[in-house]
């Protein structure tokens, strides 16, 4: 089996939820980072692409029937490209990651657009279809913005607790408290707002047609943990967890364009890094925050190294308590972490948060020296997804 490259990766700047991308359709958001990704390669000819894997957690509104294949549409991909959307929920523009480096690994596509997106804002209200015609009673509308709707009621209930419920479970179960979660959140402030003051992210977002956004809208520099110590509990009276030490609801959308190492002579430019392990792991939907640690330890061994070895890790943060208490079991360093910031600053628009943590990792890798990087996100109703980045310039 042949190595699958990361060439190229952008990102919109990430919006509030009713902010200023709220206006902008999900395919529409796709096919700008469509457009992007391809003007930083000219020397690909859009038409020698595989094939577009997409992530998208909703797929209720704007973005069903398919948004990748709508997207690379819009975008202006020749029609004989073709396209799929993959939802893993959180982890989804991650997972397509995945499923192109494997297309690529077994010689199924020499190059692959990967990617996804989210339009928190434009998520619709959905009603139940009645079983009948006519139905006498009132029905409620559905928002699907965010977690459970229309649950089954086989479900067990501990399974189908809010996130936040969800995680104020973890918090009792690793002991992680207020004053952690809150000077883990400031740090993630601090450290994006440093990332756009240095010029990071400048080559790694793109504006969108129509719009003036040009950084991520929830960042708040003046955020410290004696400003988020005042903020109240979201989820329970005496809980931890708040507006402030989460990640916000968000819109935004990512691509990756992933290769052969044949297709450097395509592009006449060199990868930005290996893809040199992937895992996905599951367990009790309620303990979902906590999936990327064995997910990550089982990427790390199918690279064949160790933690030891690792030089950077992007964790996305939907939760400052999911994240403390992975990096806790991980041992890691937690200064070689989301060091130009996390989601909860940057923000989380869910299908398009993979492809984020996938390029500030190879850049982030490249920027510092380091090797090896793990890319590691949590996923809804219990399952996790990492990926691990060799940057052999390193080698």
């Amino acid at each position: 089996m042949s190595s699958s490259y990361v060439y190229a990766a952008v990102r919109t700047p990430f919006g509030r939820y009713g902010g200023a991308l709220a206006g902008v359709r999900p395919d529409d958001l796709s096919a700008s980072v469509i457009r992007a990704v391809l003007a930083t390669t000219p020397g690909l000819d859009p038409a020698a692409i595989g094939d577009v894997v997409w992530g998208n957690a909703n797929g209720a509104g704007e973005e069903n029937r398919n948004v990748g294949r709508m997207a690379s549409l819009l975008a202006g991909l020749p029609v004989t490209v073709p396209g799929t959307t993959v939802n893993r929920l959180c982890g989804s523009s991650l997972d397509a990651v995945v499923t192109g480096s494997r297309a690529i690994e077994t010689g199924d596509a020499d190059v692959v657009l990967a990617g996804g997106v989210e339009s928190m804002s434009r998520a619709p209200w959905v009603l139940p279809k009645p079983a009948k015609g006519f139905p006498a009673g009132d029905t409620t509308a559905v928002s699907t913005t965010l977690g459970w709707r229309l649950v089954n009621p086989r479900m067990p209930r501990e399974w189908t607790v809010s996130l936040g419920e969800a995680n104020e479970q973890l918090q009792e179960r690793f002991g992680i408290d207020r004053g952690r979660q809150d000077a883990f959140a400031a740090r993630s402030h601090r450290l994006a707002h440093q990332a756009w003051e240095d010029g990071f992210y400048d080559d790694l977002v793109v504006t969108v047609e129509g719009t003036d956004l040009t950084r991520d809208e929830g960042i708040r520099p003046s955020a410290s943990p004696e400003t988020l110590a005042g903020l109240k509990p979201a989820f329970r009276p005496d809980g931890t967890i708040t507006a402030g030490n989460a990640s916000p609801l968000s819109d935004g959308a990512s691509a990756v364009l992933l290769g052969s190492a044949e297709t450097a002579d395509r592009l006449g430019s060199a990868p930005l890094a290996r893809i040199a392990g992937r895992a996905a792991h599951a367990l009790e939907p309620q303990a979902f925050g906590y999936a990327p640690v064995e997910a990550a330890n089982r990427a790390l061994a199918r690279a064949g190294i160790g933690w030891g070895e690792v030089g950077a890790v992007e964790l996305n943060e939907a939760f400052a308590v999911q994240s403390l208490a992975c990096l806790d079991a991980w041992g890691v360093d937690p200064e070689i972490v989301n060091t130009r910031g996390g989601a909860i600053a940057l923000g989380h628009p869910l299908g398009a948060s993979g492809g984020r943590v996938v390029g500030t990792l190879a850049k982030v890798l490249r920027e510092r020296g380091e090797r090896w990087g793990v890319a590691a996100i949590c996923i809804g109703v219990g399952q996790g997804l990492a990926v691990v980045l060799e940057n052999e310039a390193a080698a």
